[in-house]
């Protein structure tokens, strides 16, 4: 199992945040680094764009995988996507990954002027979206026509670095819409926050929806983003504990706290040993990797710790 840090990049990421985790987590010997694709959550913080921050990426560092989890198709037209994904798969030699989803945050659309359709037409949106892109990456001059996107006689140049083979993500565990796109469509599937009950129950939806289609369920790359508190010792661990309860406002103590980020949100909490004890569970169902939030983008401690100790762990999964 690999692992890989997540950053929020709506909760105050600025350009010097930005390059100094990417480079620490070059330095490190991290996986990856994988970042939100928002305006806001709550209240308005710096956030610098996700395309932007993916060039950067891409000259920053030479070893990581990056990506975004995920872009709402409701953000940019599909061949915006498609033309700057195809330039950050070249620049970065095939590093960059391309995450995609239908949207959910209705707030920021309404802040920033921007549609947002219903849950039907948005998982619509995000299927055409796909197959243009994939005109894009393909040989041209080709075309598509859908309902909402069209492109006639295009060879979209540069190509991306694998052509119409280059891999996408997609990010959601949603039965009906969902999982059926990530069969079809998806060599990556990210899912957040789960226990273990429920990513067997999706992992069996997910390998259904592939049986339809007569793919192989183990073609699906499976990555999970999560959120996490955990440290090599009870010291640590209450100081980080602590550092988010302070984010968050939140009162009581500290394992009163982790307690209840386990039963209401599903995180991943405790110590080394518990959380190898978890993570190896996840990866006897088929998880790939693990991409740990990142909560104080001014300090090393966690990234170091997931290097240094949790990764070498949970190599050999």
């Amino acid at each position: 199992m690999r692992i890989g840090l997540m950053v929020e990049g709506q909760n105050g990421l600025t350009w010097e945040r930005w390059i100094h985790i990417l480079r620490t987590a070059e330095e490190l010997g991290l996986d990856s680094v994988f970042r939100s694709d928002h305006y806001f959550i709550g209240s308005h913080k710096s956030s610098i764009d996700a395309f932007l921050s993916f060039a950067v990426a891409a000259r920053e560092t030479s070893r990581i995988r990056f990506g975004q989890l995920v872009s709402p198709v409701t953000f940019r037209s599909p061949i915006d996507v498609g033309r700057m994904a195809a330039q950050l798969s070249q620049l970065s030699n095939g590093r960059y990954q391309l995450g995609l989803g239908a949207g959910w945050h209705e707030p920021e659309h309404t802040a920033y002027g921007i549609p947002f359709p219903s849950t039907r037409e948005r998982f619509d949106r995000l299927e055409e979206s796909i197959n243009v892109i994939k005109t894009l990456w393909g040989p041209g001059p080709a075309s598509y026509s859908g309902k909402h996107y069209s492109v006639t006689d295009v060879d979209c140049l540069p190509k991306p670095v694998f052509g119409a083979d280059t891999p996408i993500l997609i990010g959601g565990s949603g039965e009906k819409r969902t999982l059926p796109l990530v069969a079809k469509y998806a060599d990556e599937w990210n899912a957040v926050n789960m226990q273990e009950e429920t990513y067997q129950h999706k992992v069996d939806v997910l390998a259904a929806a592939c049986d339809q289609l007569d793919r192989d369920p183990a073609t699906v790359h499976r990555s999970m983003m999560t959120f996490g508190l955990v440290a090599g010792d009870e010291r640590s661990l209450d100081r980080l504990t602590r550092h988010h309860m302070q984010m968050s406002g939140a009162n009581g103590s500290p394992a009163a706290y982790r307690e209840q980020k386990v039963e209401a949100s599903n995180w991943i909490v405790g110590l080394t040993h518990e959380v190898v004890d978890r993570l190896g569970k996840f990866a006897q169902m088929g998880l790939e990797e693990a991409q740990f939030q990142l909560f104080n983008f001014d300090s090393d401690e966690a990234p170091t710790y997931y290097a240094e100790e949790l990764a070498p762990r949970v190599a050999g999964f």
